[in-house]
């Protein structure tokens, strides 16, 4: 029995080998869910950044196309996004911002410091919002149809490019 024992680390890290050989190097870290795209927005309401009050997420289009970003006072790559937001907010796309586990004072400081490119802004505190559509970190955006369907979403922060898509794409869902 104590000859077996001393052969169990080797067996136990060949195991671990065979799994990364197997799975690791045949796994495309870059695939990005888009688990809700094609699906309407999830059944929620939360909270206004700016009065608390309870807003929908089912009625946040309105009717229009939207851009739905997650973005976060803690998120580096939301700070080198944020330029990118304001020049789509100055060609006139609508945006709603989700703060995505975010104190309401640290992301109104967020916004204070680098624009604020929302014509709506929404608590996420507890993140399920969040889990309900799919954010699998922060930033993401999600263009939103006028019937409330999720058409597209980004990870990651928005490269001019990225938004120009974006934008093209709303205009053809009007």
């Amino acid at each position: 029995m104590s000859r077996w024992l001393t052969f169990l680390p080797l067996v136990v890290l060949l195991g671990l080998g065979v799994l990364f050989a197997t799975f690791g190097l045949h796994h495309n870290p870059q695939v990005q869910p888009k688990a809700m795209v094609g699906k309407p927005v999830p059944d929620l309401a939360l909270p206004s950044l700016d009065d608390g009050t309870p807003v929908k997420l089912r009625e946040i289009a309105g009717g229009k196309p939207v851009i739905v970003n997650f973005f976060a006072s803690w998120c580096a790559p939301c700070e080198i996004e944020a330029p990118v937001l304001m020049q789509m907010k100055a060609q006139g796309v609508r945006m709603v911002g989700i703060a995505y586990k975010d104190a309401p004072a640290n992301t109104q400081g967020f916004l204070n410091r680098l624009g604020d490119p929302f014509a709506q802004r929404l608590v996420d505190r507890d993140g399920a919002a969040g889990i309900e559509f799919g954010v699998t970190g922060v930033p993401e955006t999600y263009l939103v149809g006028a019937d409330g369907v999720i058409l597209d979403k980004h990870t990651g922060p928005l490269e001019a490019a990225d938004a120009k898509a974006l934008a093209a794409r709303m205009l053809t869902s009007r």
